[in-house]
């Protein structure tokens, strides 16, 4: 395809009716309710617990050009998201030394509901954040190290709370338009009805890509339908509904001698039957009262889900026939909850104490693996179904013993029960663990705008259910050993935090961590795999700079060494750990209206296998946004990859085939490249 084909028509219409239902659902009668909005990342100078926790606002992320709605998240310093596959699949994410493939050892939250998904039929600790609709957003609230009792599993590296609007921020209808046949449609607005606030947001989205071979077909709809309660402080009150559809196809990562050959260009596929689909639908409810006894909050969810992907990585290595293109499913219903409740104590209120419980169930009827060509199945390499359950009960104190002191103790505890029924017998099976994880910090106010921080603790992530149980490989018959269910992780961090003349919040961060020896299960070939224990070391220096009232500035710098910890022949490096990342973003927002931003990212070349003979050579990504607005219209335009740079997305180095090469494959630089330059128009309408 080109990428200058015109717009098709089917879907303008298709999104344009969607937002003039949805606008048209607001009650005639309706008072529509003013929502000041406040954002910029702040300091938390007297609230954080750590150096590297922060809080960024709606205001941070509306000028922030974004490709996919995972690329949101790169407003966390020094975190990298990026795509080798579909737009429709979760993205990769990097953060301190962890290629944390979908989220492994990253924790995400939306409204109280967790994103990762464990025993996934893709990775463990999935998270696909495709169902972000960033204009809903309100807050991000992130953290970092395992030094936080709320957090739990896959929170080794940090975690962050999404927090979307209570009500809505204004009622807007935006039209978007773009080349390689992008189309967005967004409508969302809220009123005050019988005392009691509805907000809703319908998101519709359409698009082709750049690729030369195939048409990405990217079909999106997204939605949220939120009632809650009016303006009492003292007891509020959410029942939210989401919805979220996808279906794509994909160009994948291509190896580097099929570009050399002439056989595709960088744009091109060897596998044009990629792609996927994913659903997601959502209904969770919150409540939340303030009396003279403390704050208590509790949450409710369920969640029903579903995905099918198909993959092809290695091209006719397995099968030099058919093919290897791989199916790999998954269908769940999700169903948890969580309590907590603070309160303060002491003679003048210098105990600050929080406790709280989890609980969350993944009634996964169908988890599977096979063998496809064309995308029509072949083969069961495994087919599971899997009840996971896990309980944690967390307590927290935060002890202000000086004027400049404060110590924070925390100890949380998990339990975990995994039941699979598998397809073989032999890889059926339950079993439980638990783990119980300190973590602890100490503060020191330097003045009133400049703390010391000084923080420890333990964290985990759990394993795949079905590596609990297995005792052969599925495809050899072979004996295989079992995972570990739980994993620890240790770490600790010194750092500071600072608002300089009022206008300069800044922060520096030394930290270490280590994780336990352990094996994995590998979701694209069902069974186990060994790895080692491993360490990371970093240092990270994060600004965000008023320079104006209507420029501000953020540059955030990583510095990572991760090595494996043991010793091997194999060699000490880790297969995908950034050893230094760098993000700029200067903003402008004058008072006429005129307003833009560019963003910078930068990634160095990072190892590709353990002897660190093979190498990335890292990326450079700009973008930029300009426009101008008023109350009711405001006009914007996007360029992504604004110096259209060939950089690659992402790299990998392994064994693949292509027809005619030698039995065992050629060991070859796989990789995706950035999307070349695009530009897209914004219209917005505010009412």
């Amino acid at each position: 395809m080109s990428r200058h084909s015109g717009p098709s028509t089917l879907p303008s219409i298709h999104l344009l009716a969607l937002a003039i239902g949805a606008v048209s659902c607001l009650p005639a009668n309706a008072h529509i309710e003013e929502v000041v909005v406040e954002g910029r990342r702040d300091a938390l100078v007297g609230d954080a617990r750590s150096a590297s926790e922060g809080v960024i606002g709606q205001v941070d992320l509306a000028l922030r050009p974004v490709q996919r709605p995972g690329d949101i998240l790169e407003a966390i310093p020094g975190m990298i998201v990026t795509q080798h596959s579909g737009s429709g699949k979760s993205n990769q994410m990097f953060l301190r030394g962890f290629n944390l493939d979908h989220g492994t050892d990253f924790a995400t939250w939306i409204d109280g509901m967790p994103v990762n998904m464990r025993t996934h039929g893709h990775g463990q600790g999935y998270t696909d954040a495709n169902f972000l609709i960033p204009e809903v957003i309100e807050s991000l609230h992130y953290v970092k190290g395992p030094y936080h009792a709320e957090l739990g599993d896959f929170s080794s590296a940090g975690g962050v709370h999404i927090n979307t609007f209570h009500r809505a921020p204004d009622n807007r209808l935006q039209l978007e338009m773009g080349e390689d046949n992008y189309q967005r449609l967004l409508a969302m607005g809220g009123a005050t009805v019988a005392g009691q606030q509805l907000f809703a947001a319908i998101e519709s989205q359409y698009f082709d890509g750049p690729w030369t071979d195939i048409d990405g077909n990217a079909q999106k709809l997204n939605g949220l339908l939120r009632l809650s309660s009016g303006d009492d402080r003292d007891r509020q009150w959410s029942i939210t509904a989401m919805y979220y559809d996808n279906d794509w196809d994909s160009a994948d990562q291509i190896p580097q001698r099929a570009v050399d050959q002439g056989l595709i260009d960088e744009l091109g596929s060897l596998d044009e039957r990629l792609g996927g689909n994913s659903r997601r639908a959502s209904l969770s409810a919150q409540f939340n009262t303030e009396t003279e006894h403390g704050n208590t909050a509790w949450g409710a969810y369920v969640i029903d889900y579903e995905m099918q992907l198909w993959s092809n990585f290695t091209y006719f290595l397995d099968d030099p026939v058919n093919g290897d293109q791989f199916e790999q499913l998954d269908k769940r219903r999700i169903l948890g909850g969580h309590w907590n409740h603070g309160w303060l104590s002491g003679n003048r209120n210098q105990f600050r104490q929080k406790v709280g419980v989890e609980v969350r169930h993944d009634d996964i009827s169908d988890v599977g693996l096979y063998h496809t060509a064309n995308r029509q199945r072949l083969a069961t390499t495994r087919e599971d179904s899997v009840e996971e359950s896990s309980a944690a009960l967390f307590y927290e104190m935060e002890w202000h013993f000086h004027e400049r002191w404060r110590a924070i103790l925390g100890l949380r505890g998990d339990y975990y029960r995994f039941d699979v029924d598998a397809d073989n017998p032999l890889n059926s099976g339950d079993t439980s663990d638990s783990i119980v994880s300190p973590k602890a910090s100490l503060i020191y106010a330097l003045s009133p705008r400049s703390e010391m921080y000084l923080s420890a603790g333990r964290g985990f992530h759990s394993n795949d259910a079905r590596g609990t149980a297995i005792r052969v490989d599925p495809g050899s018959g072979s004996a295989v050993d079992k995972v570990d269910p739980l994993v620890r992780s240790t770490g600790a961090e010194w750092g500071i935090k600072s608002t300089l003349f009022e206008r300069w919040n800044t922060s520096v961060a030394l930290w270490y961590l280590e994780l336990d020896s352990e094996l994995l299960f590998v979701g694209d070939a069902g069974t186990t795999e060994a790895s080692r224990p491993s360490r990371r070391r970093g240092v990270e220096f994060n600004n965000f700079i008023t320079l104006s009232d209507i420029w501000t500035l953020e540059a955030d710098l990583a510095w990572t060494d991760a090595e494996f910890s043991d010793r091997s022949p194999d060699g000490q490096d880790i297969p995908g750990a950034l050893p230094f990342v760098a993000t700029a973003g200067l903003t402008a927002n004058a008072p006429n209206g005129w307003f833009g931003s560019l963003h910078l990212r930068h990634f160095a070349s990072y190892p590709l296998i353990e002897d660190d003979s093979v190498e990335s050579d890292g990326s450079t990504l700009a973008s930029a946004t300009v426009g101008w607005g008023n109350e009711r219209v405001t006009l914007q335009l996007d360029v992504l990859n604004l110096l259209d740079s060939d950089d690659h997305d992402i790299d990998y180095f392994y064994a693949s085939r292509l027809p005619g090469e030698p039995a065992a494959g050629i060991e070859d630089l796989h990789y995706k490249v950035f999307e070349p330059r695009q530009l897209r128009a914004r219209l917005r309408f505010t009412f």
